[in-house]
């Protein structure tokens, strides 16, 4: 029922927004009662957090895959391609976990152990682990992490608003693979 729940809130919140969904449209999506969705969940705070959480646990696993990459720069840049194939193939839970507006602003120390902190903290590391070998000298990690996130964030929202049909000699899908190449040759240049 979970499951039910949670397919429906997405598609619910991705049409109308979180401002105006609400625990009734999700049960009109699903064809349940409202009370249904209240035995599992308190309200539709409480369902977009968990939405959320399941799409950074899903981007988390993805990239985790790659751990076995000894070089940092080689899994840096496969995790660059990890973040953009994610968003290729996850429009609806890409959209939800970064561009629909949040609920609410959580305290930050709540926010720490949350799935988004735990990719962020990984791409910092990881860009950590290159200025360790010696990639990346002199460049400060949350910066250019930060700038990393900015520029794949950049091009995925751009395609999951469908903001990518201008560049019409190739796909959007093949635009993005070609972006996030791009990238990677800048971050060689480094």
């Amino acid at each position: 029922m979970r499951t039910l729940i949670l397919n429906g809130a997405r598609k619910v919140f991705l049409r109308e927004g979180y401002e105006s969904a609400s625990i009734r449209n999700i049960a009109e999506e699903i064809n349940y009662s409202p009370s249904s969705i209240y035995f599992y969940y308190k309200e539709k705070g409480e369902i977009f957090q968990e939405l959320h959480e399941e799409g950074f646990r899903l981007l988390l696993s993805k990239t985790m895959v790659l751990d076995h990459v000894k070089d940092p720069f080689e899994r840096l840049k496969a995790v660059c391609g990890v973040f953009i194939d994610f968003a290729i193939h996850n429009k609806d839970f890409y959209n939800l976990m970064f561009i629909v507006e949040p609920p609410m602003k959580k305290k930050a120390e709540d926010d720490k152990n949350n799935m988004g902190a735990q990719t962020l903290n990984r791409l910092i590391n990881l860009v950590k682990e290159c200025i360790a070998a010696g990639k990346f000298k002199n460049m400060d990690a949350d910066n250019l992490s930060f700038t990393i996130l900015s520029a794949l964030h950049g091009m995925s929202a751009l395609f999951c608003k469908d903001r990518t049909n201008t560049f019409s000699d190739r796909s959007s899908e093949q635009l993005m693979r070609d972006g996030s190449e791009t990238l990677i040759a800048i971050l060689e240049r480094l």
